[in-house]
Parts: C-alpha cells; structure tokens; sequence
C-alpha cells in the first residue's frame, strides 16, 4: 500500500468477509489510531518500515473483522523528521481528529515532543520506536517502550572485542539525539568492564560538515575499534569517508542503518563486516511465536524483508489489539492499567515494563554484515555465524 501525500496520509482499510470470520459492522464508527511519520529528513529509512508496519497490520487485523467488530482506521500524517511538527501533529490527531489511540513516531526526538501532547490528554502512547531512557524520566503514566534501552545496545560488540582482544576503541557520536548519548555512556559503563580502552572520543552536530576531520582524527589513533553512534544519513556518510581515506578499523560498528535490508546494496562493499546493535532480525532461529508468518506475510506485502522497526511496529499494534480485547474498552486509563501488568512475549521478544513504562524485558543482539549478509554474531546462542574481525 503507498502513502501518496506529504502532508497528510488517511489509509482507510477496508474488511472484507473471508470463510467463517465474522464481518465488523459496517455502520459502527472505526476505531481510529493516529500517528506520525517520516517521509523526508534523516529518519527517513525506519521510519519507512514503522510506516509499512502499520498498514500491514491495520489490513490484516480489518480482514479477520476488526477487533471488538469494528474496523480500524489509522490517521498518519508526515512529520517530516522535526520534533516541532510531530508535537503540532499529535495535537492535531488528538483534539481535532479525535483518535482513540496514538502509536509514537520514529526516534526518540519525536518521541519526546509527541509524548508531551499524548500525556497531556492522558493517552496511551506505545513508544515502538525510542531507546533513550529520557522520554521515561519525566514521571510520565501513559507512555510505553518497546525497546532496549540505548546504554545496553553495544554489551555484546565490547564482549565481543575483548574476547578477540581488541582493547582499544574510538567512539563519535550525534550529541544533539538522547538516543546517540545514551548508547555513548552505555560504551563507557561496559568497556570499563571488559577493561577496554576508549582512547579517542568525540561529539558532533553535524555530521556533514565535521565528520571528516573526526576520521582524521580517528585514523591518527589507529585504534582496534571505531562505534559511530548516529542516525543513517551520518552512518553512511562515515563510510564514505573511510572509503576515501582508505582506512578501515579491525571493528567498525554504528546503529540503526546496518539493520536495514538494503544497507550492502547502499552502502557497497563498505558494508562488508560493519557491525550493528539489533532489536530482532527475520531468522528462524528467533524463537518468539509467529516469526516466520510474520516475516513471509511482511514479505509479501511490503516487497522487502522486515527489519526491526517493523517487527516493533507490529509489535506494539498486537499490544493494543490484546489490550482492547481483554478489556472490552477503548477507555485509555483502563487500557494503561492493562499494559502496566503485561509480562508477555511478542515478535520482538518479552514485554516488560517498570514502573515508569520503560522497556526492561528485552534484550538486543549484535548483527554483523558477512558477504553480503546480515549474520546475527551475538548473543552466541543464537549465532547464525562467528564474528570476524
């Protein structure tokens, strides 16, 4: 399904009557869900598969009759990747559309600004899509995350590097996202405990315009390890640099943009052994119930294989379906009370919250680009293949 405009994008999804499920009544008003989405700016790319998510499960869920009998109806309009225009946005979706839920948008900027306006209106907001602890540290009620928390995403690279000792790292990073802080002082907190050194590290606005005398920096260290923690348009940008400077560190890892099915064919033969943090990948060795229907059935109807913001997305649409069935209700107090007692398993793996709606039952995994393939290298449990250095 394609989303035409750049403003505004209604998908209504229409049911349909297949074998014995039951029909929703047509006559009994949608259930309306809200949310905002990137279609230009540097949160482009993800946002692309929550986007695609949504949809996905707004027909699926409309096919099988709707849930409670009515259908679904999701409001999106495009943030344009500014925090300014989301918070606008889910003012508008809340006060003047009237949705009876909000889903939060890409990234934990977003999911900041939006979040104050869903709060503000006491609303369930399932946060599919921000790892920084920040958005959870405002005594906020009805705000829910899905993801593990940036500071615990890079555990498995350092344990990785220690084993193959590697004991010396640089470190650059987005200073203006909470998201990019977080994971730098998680790198801190664990290369303290697999005795790394971080002999080299840095901060930046903008990638554009600073990047290239940080790999300078960088290559002059020569250290065994480079992490860039920043959004996709400067992860590619790095490794555009790298590829200038003929310069490649014996561990190279970012977040967020190796995840994502097209990332050799973007980025070349630069994406050969960079490493990345993943929340789940498509493999069958995921154990969670459902993976493998769900990543044929995405499959199918986006073109592409999921990556994990799609799986999150998905995610957090079940969560809300679950929650409505089981309360009879669409009243968010009730429908908040639900998912604060959840301990649960969904395609991304266990659901768990603490008392402020952080997300503290899941873990991440550590995926390395192999030949032109995404391999998950850690946790080893569930390697697909060994890491190379």
């Amino acid at each position: 399904m394609r989303l035409h405009a750049k403003w505004i994008i209604s998908c209504a999804c229409f049911l349909f009557l297949t074998g014995n499920v039951c029909l929703a009544d047509v006559t009994a008003a949608p259930i309306r869900i809200g949310a905002t989405v990137s279609l230009e700016g540097k949160f482009q790319e993800p946002s692309g598969m929550i986007q695609k998510a949504f949809t996905f499960w707004a027909d699926e869920v409309n096919q099988k009759g709707g849930i409670l009998g009515r259908r679904v109806k999701l409001i999106l309009y495009d943030d344009k990747s500014r925090p300014d225009l989301a918070r606008t946005l889910y003012k508008k979706l809340i006060e003047q559309d009237r949705v009876d839920l909000v889903f939060s948008p890409y990234s934990t900027p977003l999911t900041l600004a939006a979040s104050e306006i869903s709060e503000q209106h006491e609303m369930v907001m399932m946060a599919c899509a921000a790892a920084a602890r920040k958005p959870w540290q405002r005594d906020f009620r009805y705000l829910f995350g899905l993801y593990a928390p940036g500071n615990r995403q890079f555990i498995g690279l350092l344990d990785i590097m220690a084993r193959e000792n590697h004991k010396t790292l640089s470190v650059l990073y987005d200073e203006t996202s909470s998201f990019n802080l977080d994971i730098v002082n998680g790198i801190h907190q664990w290369a303290d405990t697999f005795n790394i050194t971080i002999m080299y590290e840095q901060g930046f606005q903008d990638g554009k315009k600073t990047l290239p005398h940080l790999v300078a920096a960088v290559k002059a260290k020569n250290t065994a390890g480079l992490i860039l923690s920043a959004y996709p348009p400067d992860c590619h940008e790095l490794l555009r640099l790298l590829e200038k400077e003929q310069y490649r560190p014996p561990v190279l890892a970012m977040p967020i943009a190796p995840v994502h099915p097209d990332f050799h064919k973007k980025a070349g033969d630069m994406a050969d052994l960079v490493f990345s943090t993943s929340q789940w990948e498509p493999d069958e060795r995921i154990p969670f119930p459902g993976t493998q229907q769900f990543v044929e059935n995405f499959t199918k109807f986006a073109g592409h294989l999921p990556s994990f913001h799609a799986v999150s997305a998905y995610a957090a649409c079940r969560l809300y379906e679950q929650a409505i069935v089981q309360t009879g209700s669409l009243d968010n107090k009730r429908l908040r009370d639900y998912i604060f007692s959840l301990d649960t398993v969904t395609l991304l793996g266990r659901f768990k919250v603490d008392h402020t709606g952080m997300q503290i039952g899941h873990n991440p995994f550590i995926i390395q680009w192999q030949k032109g393939k995404k391999q998950i290298v850690w946790p080893r449990k569930l390697q697909t293949a060994a890491p190379v250095l």
